[in-house]
C-alpha cells in the first residue's frame, strides 16, 4: 500500500477520526430520535442545544428532577457477544428509575457516545434501545453527543451515558420525610443484574468459571450471556399508577450498593430498615454467581440487587391494599421489611 503524499498535508481521517461516517450516523440517529419527540419538543437532533418548552397544566408548583449514570461494564457482556441494541435501554430505564424515587415523571433524555471509530450501523443499533426505551416511557430523547476517540477506546468498545430530565409537583414529591417506625417495606422484583454488578459477575462466570459466552446454563435455562444481558426493569408505569391513589412514603432503586446501600437513602436519620432476606426468592442468576464465586454472603448482597429491583415504603395500614393494587396491575410484590428507631442504618437478617 502506497502511503499517502505528505505534500498533500494529513488529513482527519488519517488521524482516525471520519467525518463523513459520523455525519451517516447522525442521519441515523435523527430518524430514531424523531420517533420519541412530542409537542414539547422545539427543535431537531443536530442543532447546538435541544429546545423543550414543557406542558405545565396540572403542575402547581413544578419542580425539575435531574440525574445522570452509565452502563457500566455491562458494556464488556455487549462488546464479547456482539449485541448493542439493549444497552440503550438499560440506560434510559436505569435513569427513569432513579428520578421515579421522587416521583418525578421524565420529560427528556440526552445520552453521549464515546466511541473509537464510528461505524454508521452499529451506532444505529445502539442508539435504537435508547428510542425504544424512550419512546415506551414517553421521554423525548432531545439530543446528544457522539464522540470519535481513537486514542481512548480499543477497536469495538465505547461508553454510553445518560441524562434525564424530569418532572413533579411541589407538593407530591416523594423523599422519605415521613417514614417512621411501623412502616412497611414493599420490594418489586427485578429480573436480573440490571446494570450492576458486572465487574464481579464478569470474573466469576468468565474467568473462575471458565464460561463462554454462548455456554447453556441448565439451571438458568439459558446462555450465561442471555441471563447477564436481561434489559433493567422499568418500574415507572406500575409506580405512577400507584401514586395516583396511594401515598407512598419513601422509594428506592435498587443499584449498586444493594438493598443496604440504596434504601438508606430514603430514611430518615431516627429510622432503621430491617429487611429479611428470605421474603423473596433469589434469582436463579445470584445464586450460580454466589456458587460459582464462593462469594461471602455480606460482599453479594451489597453488589447485586438480589432480585428486589425496587423498594416502596408505606403505612402499615395501607400495606394491604397497596399489594392488592399492584397484584390487579400484574405485578408481583414481596412484604420485605420494617421501618424501626434507628440511626437511618438498613440491616439485612436472616
Amino acid at each position: 500500500m502506497n502511503k499517502p503524499d505528505r505534500k498533500q498535508g494529513l488529513t482527519y481521517a488519517e488521524s482516525g477520526v471520519d467525518i463523513a461516517a459520523g455525519d451517516e450516523a447522525v442521519q441515523r440517529i435523527k430518524t430514531l430520535a424523531r420517533k420519541t419527540f412530542n409537542s414539547q419538543v422545539l427543535s431537531d437532533i443536530g442543532a447546538f442545544g435541544g429546545l423543550f418548552k414543557p406542558e405545565l397544566s396540572g403542575f402547581e408548583r413544578p419542580v425539575l428532577v435531574a440525574s445522570t449514570d452509565s452502563v457500566g461494564t455491562k458494556l464488556k457482556i455487549a462488546f464479547m457477544t456482539g449485541i448493542h441494541n439493549t444497552v440503550g435501554e438499560d440506560l434510559v430505564n436505569h435513569c427513569v428509575n432513579d428520578i421515579l424515587v421522587q416521583g418525578a415523571r421524565p420529560l427528556f433524555f440526552l445520552d453521549y457516545i464515546g466511541i473509537g471509530h464510528i461505524k454508521p450501523k452499529a451506532m444505529a443499533e445502539l442508539v435504537s434501545g435508547v428510542s425504544r426505551a424512550c419512546y415506551n416511557t414517553g421521554t423525548a430523547l432531545l439530543g446528544g453527543e457522539t464522540a470519535e476517540l481513537p486514542d481512548l477506546y480499543q477497536p469495538g468498545e465505547y461508553d454510553l451515558a445518560g441524562f434525564i430530565v424530569g418532572i413533579v409537583d411541589e407538593s407530591k414529591i416523594v423523599d422519605g420525610s415521613t417514614i417512621k417506625p411501623g412502616d412497611i417495606c414493599l420490594g418489586l422484583p427485578s429480573n436480573g443484574l440490571h446494570t450492576n454488578g458486572y465487574t464481579m459477575a464478569r470474573k466469576v462466570a468468565f474467568e473462575i468459571a471458565n464460561l463462554k459466552p454462548d455456554d447453556r446454563i441448565d439451571e438458568l435455562g439459558s446462555t450465561i450471556a442471555e441471563a447477564l444481558m436481561k434489559i433493567h426493569r422499568c418500574y415507572a408505569s406500575v409506580i405512577h399508577n400507584l401514586l395516583e391513589k396511594h401515598q407512598i412514603k419513601g422509594m428506592a432503586h435498587i443499584t449498586g450498593g444493594g438493598i443496604a446501600g440504596n434504601l438508606n437513602r430514603v430514611l430518615p436519620d431516627s429510622c432503621d430498615a430491617e429487611i429479611q432476606k428470605k421474603s423473596w426468592p433469589v434469582l436463579p442468576i445470584f445464586k450460580f454467581l454466589e456458587k460459582s464465586g464462593n462469594i461471602d454472603p455480606d460482599d453479594i448482597y451489597s453488589a447485586f440487587n438480589m432480585g428486589i429491583g425496587y423498594i416502596i415504603v408505606v403505612e402499615a395500614s395501607k400495606a394491604d391494599a397497596i399489594e392488592a393494587d399492584l397484584n390487579n396491575m400484574g405485578e408481583k410484590v414481596y412484604r420485605i421489611g420494617l421501618i424501626t428507631e434507628g440511626t437511618g442504618v438498613v440491616r439485612l437478617i436472616e
